[in-house]
């Protein structure tokens, strides 16, 4: 994504001509690189107009769970690590989540399936996310529509919009829009589920929101206190349903640094600590709020969010099910830091 200025198009063009591998013509396979793509990351880097990279369909080429195919644990460390530019985000919920309408694969992941329509990699808890963020990184997540060709018109994607949402807590500005996606002010979810999402970590006066850290005191073990906020939709969705949250669970890991094993894509901390219910919520306004206490946090932790209009403990492999039967959201992190 290219910063709004007035030579944007010319940024844009400039990259593609550069590094987009079937830009090259005579084709050429060492755009096909890891190489390439590091170099790409550092001639962004040096742009005084940085743009903003997310990997996208990132385990679209794996053939089982937890089996690495074109992108690799160790290559996002790796890319992050040489600090070679703004790469610390994944598409969550990738595009082309209509398939099953038309009987493809949602997602278009035809190797091994996505997990209530998102990406292996977001959607298996203690997975890669969770690893990277059980190191201390700040990796985000986003959803995209990916639109090429509509589902009534015999392709697998919605209309932008009509399915997959990403929500950034920005002004109605350009810069202050691209700062929310870098700094993961960002939450997302399918099927208008909810129409609002706020996670807050909070303790002696202090609060964090997604995205934020929150510092409490090592010398006495601390109590940190997370809310959640969500808003229902009110009408009906793209589909014409009217669908309702069933659950919605709170997720910690524990962050204990940088892992040795660059190709690691598990966090064993990571747990689901708390799953509510409709009983459990309390309606404020338009809003659902749900509060839950962490006693005596003595370690660095990051606290996520997700929720669900089924009743699965954990989102199952994706078959030919509508879509909209199998709609899911989730928070970016609040982290919590000790010292």
């Amino acid at each position: 994504m290219i910063p709004h200025h007035a030579d944007e198009a010319q940024q844009l063009f400039e990259l593609e001509s550069r590094f987009a591998a079937r830009d090259a013509f005579p084709s050429d396979p060492g755009r096909n690189t890891e190489a390439k793509m590091i170099e790409f990351l550092k001639a962004a880097k040096d742009m005084r107009q940085k743009p903003l990279v997310i990997a996208h369909h990132a385990a679209r080429s794996a053939t089982g769970l937890g089996v690495s195919g074109q992108d690799t644990p160790s290559e996002f460390r790796q890319r992050q690590q040489r600090r070679t530019g703004d790469l610390r985000r994944l598409r969550g919920a990738p595009g082309h989540q209509a398939g099953p309408l038309n009987g493809g694969a949602r997602g278009g992941y035809g190797n091994h399936p996505t997990y209530g329509g998102f990406d292996q990699m977001t959607a298996r808890v203690g997975g890669l996310w969770d690893s990277l963020l059980g190191e201390g990184r700040r990796w985000w997540i986003t959803a995209t529509s990916d639109s090429h060709v509509h589902w009534t018109h015999g392709g697998s994607d919605f209309w932008p919009g009509e399915y997959s949402k990403t929500y950034v807590y920005a002004r109605q500005d350009y810069a202050d829009i691209m700062d929310g996606l870098r700094n993961g002010r960002i939450w997302v979810g399918t099927g208008d589920l909810i129409t609002s999402l706020d996670l807050t970590a909070s303790s002696q006066r202090r609060s964090a929101a997604m995205g934020e850290t929150l510092p409490v005191s090592r010398r006495n073990r601390t109590d940190v206190d997370i809310e959640i906020r969500f808003r229902p939709l009110t009408g009906k969705n793209a589909n014409g349903d009217h669908p309702e949250v069933q659950r919605v669970d709170l997720i910690v890991g524990r962050v204990t640094g940088s892992n040795s094993n660059l190709d690691s894509d598990t966090n064993p901390t990571t747990k689901v600590v708390a799953r509510f219910g409709p009983r459990d919520w309390r309606e404020q306004g338009r809003e659902y709020v749900i509060k839950h206490t962490l006693r005596n946090v003595e370690t660095d932790l990051y606290a996520r969010v997700r929720g669900t209009s089924t009743d699965e403990a954990e989102p199952l492999a994706d078959g030919l099910e509508s879509p909209w039967d199998d709609l899911w959201f989730y928070s970016n992190p609040v982290f919590v830091q000790v010292s």
